[in-house]
């Protein structure tokens, strides 16, 4: 029996959909990578670990850490 994985379906939600401050129309999960590639030379590998945990958050965690990491 194959595993069900449960993904937030707030990371496809684009950004303006859930944050106010954001004019941005790119999918959450979208913005989220493009800020740790952004700011870690583009190293896909060192990205894929840091985006990682905000695969596993609830609606509130993930709601909160995105807004702590890219709200200006």
């Amino acid at each position: 029996m194959a595993a069900t994985v449960a993904m937030n379906s707030m990371l496809d939600e684009k950004m303006t959909d859930v944050f106010d401050w954001s004019d941005s129309q790119v999918p959450v999960r979208d913005a989220v990578w493009n800020h740790y590639m952004d700011a870690n030379g583009h190293d896909t590998d060192k990205t894929a670990d840091e985006v990682a945990p905000y695969m596993k958050m609830d609606d509130a965690k993930l709601k909160a850490a995105v807004e702590a990491l890219l709200k200006v």
